[in-house]
């Protein structure tokens, strides 16, 4: 089988009481060497549903911007708010459809349709329904911290401090991850975005 090379990240994804926070470090390194100290990898989707990503940046800022449009015009038709599992969805055909030439980005879509939800897509635009996920190549470190510190129901303080805890857990092992903190949390507010150190 041939070897996909998928640059190095760490995002992560967690459902609190209320809602959801997504982080991701700013990092892009290609093998050793780093090519950027400051790209978002968290994105809004809609006014409620915002994702993030691992692997290759321009793909992933590809399909949010398409996410963006269709799921604009999706509301018009409906005329109400797109649920978390339908941008899921949209997003996962997206992808499917592009499987012979991939999209080589994992994503982590997250939002509020009265309980919060978040889903991981792998390039191939396969769907897994979650509690918390984590993915790129600093996963396996993010992970090992979120396994043990997450709780149902924590609050959206808690949340936020456990997703920059695992992604720091991840920075101080993963070379291709570092440089700050983007954090997204998505509420019945909306969303809204800041950055951690």
């Amino acid at each position: 089988m041939a070897y996909m090379y998928m640059p190095g990240a760490t995002a992560v994804g967690i459902t609190y009481d209320g809602g959801v926070v997504m982080a991701s470090e700013r990092r892009i390194a290609y093998g050793n060497f780093v090519v950027s100290k400051s790209t978002k990898k968290t994105f809004k989707i809609t006014d409620y549903v915002g994702a993030c990503c691992a692997g290759m940046v321009a793909d992933m800022q590809v399909l949010a911007m398409q996410m963006r449009a269709l799921t604009k015009i999706r509301k018009m038709e409906l005329k109400r708010e797109i649920p978390p599992n339908s941008v899921a969805k949209m997003m996962s055909t997206l992808m499917y459809e592009r499987r012979f030439f991939p999209l080589l980005t994992q994503v982590i879509v997250g939002g509020v349709d009265g309980e919060p939800a978040i889903y991981t897509l792998d390039p191939l635009g396969s769907v897994l329904p979650d509690d918390y996920a984590s993915v790129g190549t600093g996963a396996e470190m993010a992970l090992g911290v979120l396994d043990q510190e997450y709780k149902p129901k924590m609050k959206e303080k808690e949340a936020v401090s456990l997703a920059v805890k695992s992604i720091k857990s991840a920075i101080m092992r993963d070379a291709a991850s570092g440089e700050g903190i983007d954090v997204l949390v998505a509420d019945k507010n909306g969303v809204r975005e800041f950055t951690e150190n």
